[in-house]
């Protein structure tokens, strides 16, 4: 009956926050077990009782900083001015900078909306097809979540209790050869969706050194996160800290494009973008905990495992069984209800490592932005760039195969989750 609830009040399009505590108010219904009411609270703020989920609300206010500072807009024009004279420079620059910002922002859905406004309108203006430039946008969107720092890992991190930093070094090579795939994918597609006769003036006249050195102060941002990780200075949560710091330093003080009024809007976003991450979290740890309590894990195990002991077998029937969720639910929502479920056989049965599991999950369900029904991304990049949700679903094909690709890879060459 449980399931049964959780289904109908997904359909009715209701917040999937809501969808969890309905589903779990239902089970204590039908179960007539009030007694576990008792435990709902303390389950449910005790699992946002974690330092390192700190590191979300920081990211969220470090990308709203940048974004009302002007320092992405720096970022495109220094990647632009040394790409000028390739051709189809402009499709280069809006994966490269989306490539930087990725390494800043850690939001799939954050990314595309800033790239949405800023990059599809110069390509159209510069003679490319409107839902040509909206595809590759939205696509670009999906480096976010795999390129350090990743607000998705932070939260698989500390419902796994792995490593956040190791997580984030392992997504760096499957980020990067997305990143080459979708390089590919537009150069490729470049020259049917141009038209030169209708390029608008192009790049204004400005001189390299001037666009590059805030470009290039700008990117300390990315290499205090990276950099200060890798070499074991700050945690995730404290490098997050470390790049606001620079954020306002350069926002605030050097390129003077952040006043002092801007900040209590900045500060209003991000509390209330983060409360809704939470609060989703704190929905689905008790959903989870129902599920646990009706012995559902145990259920899975005993299923997967009856259908092959190899563990390429198993990691290939979860990828699968993952995108399918990932075309209903959120992936956030999707990985807190499920990584406490597939880790443990995942782990216990066929011996896979937590952190090449954690990035395969990431990933899949990651993907889930790009497809429809539920596809959150299209349906963002769709809006932003004004383009119909069903153009742009198919425009995006070949960057979803690219992706499936990734992940295959994930899995069969596990090296590629490397942890430096």
């Amino acid at each position: 009956m449980t399931g049964g609830v959780f289904l109908a009040l997904m359909l009715t399009g209701m917040p999937i926050a809501f969808v969890l505590i309905g589903a779990t108010l239902a089970f204590v219904a039908f179960s007539g077990n009030t007694a576990i009411l008792s435990a709902i609270p303390q389950i449910a703020f005790g699992s946002v009782e974690n330092f390192d989920l700190l590191a979300i609300p920081l990211f969220v206010l470090l990308g709203e900083i940048m974004n009302e500072s002007g320092l992405t807009r720096r970022i495109i024009l220094a990647v632009r001015v040394w790409l000028t004279r390739l051709p189809h420079n402009l499709v280069i620059v809006n994966l490269v900078s989306n490539l930087a910002l990725a390494a800043i922002m850690g939001s799939a859905t954050a990314q595309m909306a800033v790239m949405s406004r800023v990059v599809v309108p110069e390509m159209e203006r510069d003679g490319y097809k409107r839902g040509y430039a909206a595809s590759i946008t939205a696509s670009a969107g999906l480096l976010g979540p795999i390129i350090p720092p990743s607000m998705v890992f932070i939260i698989y991190g500390v419902i796994a209790q792995v490593s956040i930093a190791d997580m984030f070094t392992a997504g760096i090579m499957p980020g990067l050869m997305l990143f080459v795939l979708m390089v590919a994918i537009a150069m490729w597609q470049a020259g049917r969706n141009h038209d030169p006769a209708a390029a608008g003036a192009g790049l204004p006249d400005i001189p390299r050194w001037k666009a590059t050195l805030p470009g290039l102060a700008t990117m300390l941002i990315p290499l205090t996160i990276v950099g200060g990780i890798s070499a074991g200075i700050f945690t995730p949560t404290e490098s997050a800290a470390a790049a606001i710091v620079v954020a306002l330093v350069f926002g605030g003080l050097v390129f003077r494009e952040l006043p002092l009024r801007a900040i209590p809007a900045i500060i209003d976003r991000t509390v209330s973008n983060s409360a809704i991450v939470l609060f989703l979290i704190m929905a689905a740890k008790v959903f989870g905990w129902v599920l646990t309590y009706n012995q559902v894990p145990q259920a899975v195990a005993a299923f997967i495992t009856s259908l092959s002991d190899d563990p390429t077998i198993f990691m290939l029937l979860i990828m699968g069984a993952l995108m399918v969720v990932g075309m209903f639910l959120d992936g956030v929502a999707a990985l807190i209800i499920l990584t406490p479920i597939l880790l443990p056989v995942a782990m216990n049965q066929y011996g896979i490592d937590p952190i090449q599991f954690g990035v395969m999950m990431s990933l899949t369900l990651v993907l889930g932005l790009l497809t429809p029904p539920v596809g959150t991304g299209l349906y963002i990049a769709a809006a932003l760039s004004n383009v119909p949700i069903l153009q742009l679903s198919k425009l995006v094909m070949p960057y979803v195969l690219a992706t499936i690709l990734v992940i295959l890879t994930t899995i069969f060459l596990p090296w590629m989750v490397h942890r430096f």
